[in-house]
């Protein structure tokens, strides 16, 4: 059983209609003993880091989540929260990649919205997807490339597309919104 996170945040019904299309059992849910049972979790996100952190540590999913053992994605903010700190509203986050979030310089098109093919993806989330892969973005911050970075794009300047570390996969796109591409990735996280 997958356990996708219910928090302060958007988003989640685009996911589960991903989810749906895979035939894959899945819970929403915001009760940290559910979340640590799952076999695999999806941290999903659309919204803004301070809220969604606030909504995290009343319910104890903070520390949930920081000791889960099991495959673990997180999506957009969701990505972000996984980070160490974001500049938006200054929040501190969850810190299981030391990595942090910054927004897009001001002088650019923001946010970044739209279709962007990913630079060198590796890993096992990334399986048959090449860089000629498009996936769909919709974003005001980024996260820095960094020792867990495991695909890269360009938009005004070089980021993070997804992360990787031990069992915790983070991807800045939307996969469930990202067609073929993101259909093939939400089917290898699911077979991780």
């Amino acid at each position: 059983m997958i356990a996708l996170i219910k928090y302060n945040a958007g988003n989640t019904r685009s996911v589960m209609n991903a989810l749906n299309r895979l035939g894959a059992e899945y819970i929403l849910s915001d009760e940290p003993r559910v979340i640590h049972e799952a076999d695999k979790v999806i941290f999903p996100g659309v919204g803004e880091a301070s809220g969604a952190m606030a909504y995290l540590r009343e319910r104890g999913l903070d520390e949930t989540i920081t000791a889960l053992k099991q495959p673990f994605l997180g999506i957009c903010l969701g990505m972000q929260l996984m980070c160490a700190f974001s500049e938006e509203n200054d929040t501190p986050c969850l810190g299981i990649f030391p990595e942090k979030v910054r927004r897009f310089p001001p002088d650019g098109n923001v946010p970044h919205m739209g279709w962007n093919n990913l630079q060198q993806p590796r890993g096992e989330l990334f399986r048959g997807i090449g860089e000629t892969e498009n996936m769909y973005f919709v974003h005001s911050y980024y996260v820095e490339s960094g020792p867990h970075t495991a695909a890269l794009c360009e938009y005004l300047l070089p980021f993070s597309a997804a992360l990787q570390k031990d069992n915790f996969y983070g991807v800045q796109f939307h996969p469930e919104k990202s067609a073929g591409g993101g259909q093939k990735l939400l089917r290898n996280f699911l077979e991780l």
